[in-house]
């Protein structure tokens, strides 16, 4: 029987399934009682500090009594306090980013991607160098800065030469004023040898969603193929850490087995990390499952509501006050507009699911990995974040500025990265503004940057920033603090 051990280095006692389950059984003994629950969420309430603002975050298990929670008036305290976290740590502004995939030849079995082995009748395609030089400028034209690129898992079809390939020539694009200052690698579990070779490709965060913590439904939801292999993908994270990367995300598709089990399982991996490499998780995603080619949702019986997802986002803002939350394209306007209050910090726009998507003039269906709810375009995405209040960021600074791993967490949790990442989100939103916004997503944004420009409460910032906002009116471009 294997013991807890947040320490370990085998991925079944870090992620227990004994003290998962322990945790849960205390969850639903405890769901009810208003003192330990009081207790915990003044635990988790931003305390003002004299540089800014202190979170202490919630264990697994503190946090799992939250999620238990059923008493209306303590569900709205956490929603409350949710949102001042959100606003204590990252105010009102929103990172930018859209996914690039690169190819859906994959090797695997998975019963809930359209990219499975099995599946004979989606076209395969992989993007050549010139495709993917074409792809990064359709991306670049619509304004963006950061990607996460995608691929399947064929160590023929997309070894991990072509990955780098495929990063040192989106880095190589610069195309009017565009640039893509940041890749972030969504691609399967692999060595510490060429995690190391990411990070000499100069990647921005390694993403790796578990999908499920359950073992059992794991194996069974990835019957063939090296993605089977739990214990592998499990650890990935640590031998990425190994290798030098020092920004990682988690993530799991919820739907695949109870979501209270999974949140458990997703806070216990961030607690790991933490706890053998002093830093946590970059990010956090919080995809669903979702109809694409030959996969139905409705297969999956542990799909859950819009209210328990909202739920669900909450708790694991209140839980990891300092990471960063990713929602996708996957979910709808409505959906993606509540949960950005209630702790997501990234989102994308304009996404295209499917291999060499943006260079098409019409959305193509018969590659795309998910259907995409949000169909959108970037301009209309940053319009909505500004009409709701908040600032659309397509900052990339604390990546180029070294600002990454326990250095990023250090200036988070002292309350100092609101002096960079305030005034960068305003540079790189009026450098969007100057170069490809549509003249009503513009006037908007002009009113975001003077309402938003007093904010800055550094007046040495503030004034260098109002000169850079300047100069970018002669054409001058890439100012970061």
């Amino acid at each position: 029987m294997a013991i807890y051990d947040v320490k370990s280095n085998k991925a079944e006692e870090f992620i227990n399934d004994g003290e998962i389950r322990e945790t849960l059984a205390y969850a639903e003994a405890n769901k009810h009682n208003e003192a330990l629950i009081d207790q915990i969420l003044e635990k988790a309430r931003p305390h003002k500090t004299a540089t800014g603002y202190h979170c202490a975050g919630l264990s697994h298990r503190e946090a799992s009594v939250l999620l238990a929670c059923d008493i209306p008036e303590k569900i709205e305290k956490i929603y409350q306090i949710a949102e001042e976290i959100k606003q204590a740590f990252y105010g009102n502004r929103i990172v930018i980013f859209a996914p690039l995939y690169l190819s859906n030849y994959c090797v695997n079995g998975c019963v809930y991607c359209p990219y499975h082995m099995k599946n004979k009748h989606i076209p395969r395609k992989k993007l050549t160098q010139e495709e993917v030089r074409a792809e990064v400028i359709a991306l670049q034209d619509m304004g963006h800065k950061r990607l996460a690129i995608e691929a399947g898992e064929d160590p023929v079809n997309n070894p991990i030469e072509y990955i780098l390939d495929c990063i040192k020539t989106i880095y190589s694009v610069h195309h009017k004023n565009g640039d893509i200052r940041r890749v972030n690698v969504n691609i399967a579990a692999t060595t510490v040898e060429n995690y190391r070779k990411l990070k000499e490709a100069g990647i921005g965060t390694y993403i790796l969603f578990q999908e499920t913590y359950h073992k059992e439904s794991y194996l069974k939801l990835h019957p063939t193929g090296p993605k089977h292999d739990y214990d592998y993908h499990t650890e990935a994270m640590d031998r990425a850490m190994e290798g030098g990367i020092d920004d990682v995300g988690l993530g799991v598709l919820f739907g695949l087995e109870l979501y209270k089990y999974e949140f458990a399982g997703l806070l216990m991996h961030a607690e790991h990390l933490e706890a053998v490499h002093g830093v946590g998780p970059h990010t956090i995603s919080v995809p669903r499952v979702k109809h694409a080619d030959d996969i139905d949702p409705d297969a999956f019986d542990n799909g859950i509501s819009d209210e328990i997802f909202a739920k669900l986002t909450a708790c694991i803002r209140l839980a990891v006050p300092y990471t960063g939350m990713i929602i996708s394209t996957r979910e709808s306007e409505a959906v993606r507009s509540q949960l950005l209050r209630l702790g997501i910090s990234q989102v994308s726009g304009g996404s295209r699911t499917s291999v060499g998507g943006y260079t098409e003039k019409e959305r193509p269906h018969d590659t795309e990995q998910f259907d995409v709810s949000d169909q959108r375009t970037l301009d209309e995405v940053v319009r909505w974040l500004m009409e709701n209040g908040h600032i659309p960021s397509f900052c990339t600074a604390c990546y180029r500025e070294g600002r990454t791993g326990d250095r990023f967490m250090a200036l988070c949790k002292s309350g100092q990265i609101v002096n960079c990442c305030h005034p960068n989100a305003l540079m790189t939103l009026k450098e969007y503004l100057e170069d490809y916004a549509s003249p009503e997503t513009r006037k908007v944004g002009m009113e975001v940057i003077e309402r938003e420009i007093p904010k800055i409460t550094n007046p040495k910032v503030r004034q260098i920033a109002v000169e850079h906002l300047h100069d970018m009116e002669g054409g001058k471009r890439d100012f970061r603090f």
